[in-house]
């Protein structure tokens, strides 16, 4: 009985696609691995032809602690102050914080920062690659972490010119120009309100006749101070500034305060006329600028919920000076954001949304349960940093991290040569065909090790190697099974197909195990998440160049064989396409 292929393989147009897709990928990773030689044949061509083409990053491999040199802390976290529940919070803000600061503060891409408990004490374990300066560390590590409420800047980036100048100022007296006609018309008998619908420019409130709702002295202090003067129904003579623009301003209601230290409050309508600041024509320098509010005077934050929608978000509470500067920031900023700063980073930009009077505020957004608490432990630590004190400092020897890598270096090489001379001996042309894909799962490993900005650590390596050896495994399963097809009596190009489709399943599953052992590696960190990280991406990547890469490799060389069996370059040589059964 003959056997019959079954597989079916891919149009040679398809082939040749898929063949120039390999080769475009070999040369992207090679100028991406060694961008030296690409930058100067780059450089000559924007030299002679001036057309700006962009160059490659320069930038190395990062590499760890024990490959490059660099220095290592050990702090011991002062928690006596500290409840005993909110322990293990405050210690995880400090690592928070310290992280923040070596990473930007310090230029360390790759930091290792940890927490451990030795009895009752509390330690952070921090590994800066690449630092030669212990001292500057310890002085950036040991500051009080910064937090920071800002506003917009209101402060031109410089001086306007004679022409911003008029310009502005024409704009501005064209607006009282129509201030001043509302005024006649509201003079001369015309509702308030059918004349803040016919020339308001406040669209918020045009429409309900220019009601502002209730007011006081934080929001509108020049409203309010006209309105305290007059009484319910009248309405300005003269149109009056604000924040926004200029008004003209009816006082509809007044409301006393509770208490004898409680100022009234009033409710008042506006017709309302935009004028421009300095701002509107040159951009401020900053976009943000101090306003004295900060972490010292924030009491607690802590994550809540919403009783009405059930939304996470982050409940402040400030003290006396904290309630009053929070106060004034936000009634000068309402419909504005407002910036709370951690480090000279922005954490949140909430905007607000009515003046907080009572120094207990929210920031609410789309946050997750998590990104919520992380947040109120940024706030906390910026308010209640916990003390640390150095126990431990060790300057780890750059030539140590230079030797190792050399080392791992040439170790990595020789495994690679002695991995490819094996295959070529043993698997003959698929074996120089699966080299060819081995060089390229290097490549493209390296490329990705770049561009990710992976650490690269002796275990890390370690992973690496080990991942090449995972990737030959992958062959080896595919050219056996090729093997056994071949010696089945299947033709040459029948028995390639059928390789492979037999072969996945068990290089799926053998890469699947091993990357859960992987996923568990990284989420239980330490000193295994380098080798765990390398190995998860190997693995990712092998699995794609013996499928896909080998394949399509073998694909196109099967395409120079004009015969349909196998002959002495590739395995189980056999001079029958037909397998016979016999029944005893």
């Amino acid at each position: 009985m003959a056997v019959k292929n079954q597989t079916k393989g891919i149009s040679k147009s398809t082939l040749r696609w898929r063949i120039f897709s390999i080769f475009i990928l070999a040369v992207f990773s090679l100028l991406v691995v060694f961008p030296g030689y690409a930058n100067t044949g780059i450089d000559w061509v924007n030299k002679k032809a001036n057309i700006g083409l962009p160059r490659f990053p320069a930038a190395g491999f990062n590499l760890g602690l024990d490959l490059q040199g660099g220095a290592h802390l050990v702090y011991n976290a002062n928690t006596g102050a500290i409840a005993g529940s909110d322990i293990a919070g405050a210690v995880e803000g400090v690592r928070d914080v310290i992280e923040r600061r070596v990473r930007g503060g310090l230029g360390v891409s790759e930091p290792l920062v940890q927490t451990t408990r030795v009895n009752n004490d509390y330690h952070i374990i921090v590994e800066l690659p690449g630092i030669t300066d212990v001292n500057q560390a310890i002085r950036m590590i040991g500051e009080t972490p910064i937090l920071e409420f800002k506003e917009e800047s209101n402060e031109p980036l410089r001086p306007l010119t004679a022409a911003e100048k008029k310009e502005m100022d024409s704009f501005n007296a064209a607006a009282q120009t129509k201030a001043k006609e509302a005024l006649k018309a509201v003079a001369g008998g015309m509702d308030f309100a059918d004349a803040a619908a016919k020339f308001s420019e406040d669209d918020q409130t045009k429409s309900n006749g220019g009601d502002l709702g209730f007011i006081d002295t934080q929001f509108f202090p020049e409203v309010y101070a006209w309105a305290a003067a007059h009484k319910d129904g009248e309405v300005s003579k003269e149109p009056i500034k604000s924040f926004d623009g200029i008004n003209i301003i009816k006082r509809l209601s007044a409301k006393p305060g509770e208490s004898t230290s409680t100022p009234a409050t009033y409710n008042v309508a506006r017709i309302y006329f935009k004028t421009k600041t300095a701002t509107d024509i040159v951009p401020p320098a900053e976009q943000w600028k101090t306003t004295g509010l900060s972490g010292k005077q924030l009491k607690k934050s802590e994550v809540s919920q919403d009783s009405r929608t059930g939304q996470v978000q982050v409940a402040l509470q400030f003290d006396d000076e904290g309630t009053r500067l929070f106060a004034e920031l936000t009634g000068r900023n309402v419909g504005k954001p407002v910036a709370i700063f951690l480090d000279g980073s922005p954490i949140s930009i909430p905007q607000v949304n009515e003046p907080i009077l009572t120094g207990s505020a929210v920031i609410s957004g789309s946050f997750s349960l998590q990104e919520a608490r992380l947040l109120s432990q940024r706030l906390n630590s910026g308010a209640l940093p916990v003390p640390v004190e150095l126990i431990s400092q060790q300057k780890v020897d750059a030539t140590l991290g230079a030797d190792s890598l050399q080392k791992s270096f040439m170790a990595g090489i020789y495994g690679l040569i002695a991995v490819l001379v094996y295959m070529i001996l043993y698997y003959r042309l698929p074996g120089i065909l699966a080299s060819i894909s081995l060089a390229l799962y290097v490549l493209i490993n390296l490329v990705i090790f770049k561009v990710l900005g992976v650490t690269l650590t002796l275990s890390g390596i370690a992973g690496f190697i080990l991942s090449i050896g995972m990737a030959v495994d992958a062959n080896v399963l595919i050219f056996e099974r090729l093997k056994e097809e071949l010696r089945g009596g299947r033709s040459l190009k029948a028995a390639v197909e059928e390789a492979f489709v037999r072969a996945w399943p068990s290089i799926r599953d053998s890469n699947i195990t091993t990357l859960i052992s992987c996923i568990f590696m990284v989420w239980m960190g330490g000193f295994v998440k380098g080798f765990a990280v390398v190995l998860a991406v190997g693995v990712l990547v092998s699995m794609f160049s013996s499928i896909v890469l080998t394949r399509t490799i073998l694909r196109a060389v099967l395409t120079l064989f004009k015969k349909e069996e196998g002959n002495c370059l590739f395995l189980g040589y056999t001079k029958k396409n037909t397998v016979e059964i016999s029944a005893k």
